[in-house]
C-alpha cells in the first residue's frame, strides 16, 4: 500500500521552482502570502546561479529601449511576440534597480555608472554584470536572501512536485513527494518556475537535474505547450571531460576572443553573430574533422583573470591557462525558447496554471533567444504574475497558512539509469543538425519511456522538431535548409499515444 496523502489548503499561490522566477514572483507577491516549493534546497540546483553573461538593459547614454527590442526582435528570426518584446524591454531598466534595491550588487565603475559588456547580436554595450562572470549566482543570493527575510513567503526545500491537479477545468492544486510522503496542497494558482531541459542532451551546459519536469507537469494537466524544438545550443562550452560542459561566457567575444580551428583558420568572421550561427559554423568544423578552439590569448589575454574570474579558475581547473593556450570549445544545448505557451499575464491554457522563466514559452525569445535576455525575462515575467494575481485572486496580507519546512538530508529521486539513453537519444535526433531520419528514429527509440518524465519531455520535443519542416533560428534541418512561412508549434495532451495521463 501506498503511503497516506497530506491535504493542506495554502492561503495564496504554490511556486513550484526557486530559482529567479519563483523568487522573483514570490517578492513582489508581499506582502500577500504564498508558499514556494523546490525539489532541492532553496536556490540550489537552478541554472539561475550558473549564469555568467548578465542582464540586458538599455542604460547606457548611446542606447534605448526600441534598439534592445529591435536587437530582440532580429535574433528571434519571425517568431517574437513585438509587444511581449517591447513591453520586457521597456522594463529592462527599472528592473536592474529592482534587483539592486534587494541587495544585488552590479558591477560599477568608480563614478557609479553601471559597467557594461557587449555580447553576440547585440548593437550596444548593455549587459550589466555582477561579479564579472558571475552575475547569476550574485542575483541568487539576493533574492534567497530577500525570500528568507519575508514572513509572507512560506518555503519548502526537498519537496518535488509530482502532479498538478485539475478539477473542473482549473487548477484546484499541486501534489509533492515528500521524506513522510505525498502532500495534496490545496490552492487555486500555482506558479511553475521550474527552469529547462538542458540535462536531455550529453552535452549541456545546464544542471543535468533540468530535464523538463515542469513541461512534463503542465502537459499531463492539459496545458497547451509551444516551440519545443527551438533548443539554443551555446557555441563556447569547454570542451573537457566534466558533465555537464564548463560554460565560456559570449562575454569573452566581447573583449574580443575570436574563434579559430587547429591550422588557425577563423571558424567565422564574426564571432559576435546569433547563437546559432556560431553554432553551427563550429558544427560544420567539427564535422570537418577540425577541432574548434577560442583563441583569448590576445584580447583579453593578461586581463582574463581579472575580467573573468570564475571561467578563470574553471579553465585552470581543467589544466588550461586562457592568457597563454587556445581553449577547445563545442555547442551545448543552453536554452530553450519553447515552454508552456502563456499570454501577457503569464497564465497558461488552464486556468489558474502560471508560468515564468525557462519553463515558460512567453513571446520575447522567439526562434533564438538574444543573449542575456534570459535573466530579464525571468524577473518581468515572475514579477509580472505576481502583479496579476495580487489584483485578481489573493488572500490579504499575512503569512501562507503552513509554516517553512525541509527535510535535511533528503534529496530528489535518483536518475534511473535510463536518464543516460534518453539523453544520448535525444541528442542523436535532435543536436544542432536535424533531419527526417533521424529525428523519426529518436521518436521510435523514445517510445518505451514515455512514462518518464524526460522521456516524455524529449519525445515531445523530437516530435516538434519533425513537424517544423524548415530551417528557422536555432532549429536547423539539413533536410529542409530553407525558411518556410513563420509559425509556431503547439502540442497538448494526448498527443503522443502511450503517453501518461
Amino acid at each position: 500500500m501506498g503511503a497516506t496523502r497530506t491535504e493542506l489548503v495554502v492561503d495564496g499561490p504554490v511556486i513550484v521552482g526557486a530559482g529567479l522566477a519563483g523568487l522573483s514572483c514570490a517578492i513582489e507577491l508581499a506582502p500577500a502570502p504564498c508558499l514556494v516549493v523546490s525539489a532541492g534546497e532553496i536556490g540550489a540546483g537552478t541554472s539561475t546561479g550558473w549564469a555568467q553573461g548578465g542582464m540586458a538593459a538599455a542604460v547606457g547614454p548611446d542606447d534605448s529601449p526600441e534598439e534592445h527590442a529591435a536587437d530582440t526582435l532580429a535574433a528571434g528570426a519571425g517568431l517574437c511576440d513585438e509587444a511581449v518584446v517591447r513591453r520586457i524591454a521597456d522594463a529592462a531598466p527599472e528592473t536592474v534597480e529592482w534587483l539592486a534595491g534587494l541587495g544585488a550588487r552590479w558591477d560599477r565603475h568608480p563614478d557609479g555608472t553601471l559597467k557594461l559588456g557587449l555580447e553576440g547580436a547585440h548593437s550596444r554595450r548593455r549587459i550589466v554584470h555582477a561579479r564579472g562572470d558571475a552575475t547569476g549566482a550574485e542575483l541568487l543570493r539576493a533574492v534567497v536572501d530577500a525570500a528568507r527575510r519575508s514572513p509572507s513567503i512560506s518555503l519548502w526545500e526537498h519537496a518535488p512536485a509530482r502532479r498538478i491537479v485539475v478539477e473542473r477545468g482549473r487548477v484546484a492544486g499541486v501534489e509533492l513527494d515528500t521524506p513522510e510522503g505525498p502532500v495534496l496542497l490545496r490552492t487555486s494558482a500555482v506558479v511553475l518556475a521550474t527552469g529547462g531541459i538542458g540535462g536531455l542532451f550529453t552535452h549541456t551546459t545546464n544542471p543535468l537535474s533540468s530535464r523538463g519536469q515542469g513541461l512534463a507537469l503542465a502537459y499531463r494537466a492539459g496545458a497547451a505547450l509551444r516551440d519545443l524544438e527551438l533548443v539554443q545550443f551555446h557555441p563556447t562550452a569547454l570542451d573537457v571531460a566534466i558533465d555537464p560542459l564548463p560554460l565560456v561566457s559570449e562575454a569573452v567575444r566581447g573583449e574580443g576572443a575570436v574563434l579559430v580551428n587547429e591550422l588557425g583558420e577563423r571558424v567565422l568572421e564574426n564571432p559576435l553573430a546569433a547563437r546559432d550561427v556560431v553554432s553551427r559554423a563550429e558544427w560544420a568544423q567539427l564535422r570537418a574533422g577540425h577541432e574548434v578552439f577560442l583563441d583569448a590569448r590576445t584580447s583579453p589575454g593578461e586581463r582574463f583573470a581579472r575580467v573573468f574570474p570564475s571561467i578563470h579558475a574553471t579553465a585552470l581547473a581543467a589544466g588550461l591557462d586562457p592568457a597563454t593556450e587556445l581553449l577547445p570549445v563545442k555547442p551545448a544545448a543552453h536554452y530553450h525558447m519553447g515552454g508552456v505557451l502563456v499570454d501577457a499575464r503569464g497564465e497558461s491554457t488552464v486556468p489558474g496554471l502560471f508560468a515564468a522563466g525557462e519553463v515558460a514559452s512567453t513571446g520575447l525569445h522567439g526562434a533564438n533567444r538574444l543573449a542575456s535576455n534570459s535573466l530579464l525575462e525571468a524577473v518581468v515575467c515572475g514579477r509580472g504574475i505576481a502583479a496579476h494575481l495580487r489584483r485578481t485572486t489573493l488572500a490579504a496580507a499575512g503569512e501562507p497558512g503552513v509554516p517553512s519546512r525541509t527535510w535535511p538530508g533528503a534529496a530528489p529521486r535518483p536518475a534511473g539509469p535510463e536518464i543516460e539513453r534518453i539523453r544520448r537519444i535525444v541528442t542523436a535526433g535532435a543536436g544542432v543538425l536535424r533531419d527526417a531520419d533521424g529525428l523519426r528514429r529518436a521518436l521510435s527509440e523514445l517510445r518505451p519511456y514515455l512514462d518518464d518524465d524526460a522521456g516524455l519531455v524529449g519525445s515531445l520535443l523530437v516530435h516538434a522538431a519533425l513537424d517544423r519542416a524548415e530551417s528557422r533560428g536555432a532549429h536547423a534541418r539539413t533536410d529542409f535548409p530553407d525558411a518556410a512561412e513563420p509559425r509556431h508549434t503547439v502540442l497538448r495532451e494526448p498527443h503522443l499515444e502511450g503517453s501518461a495521463a
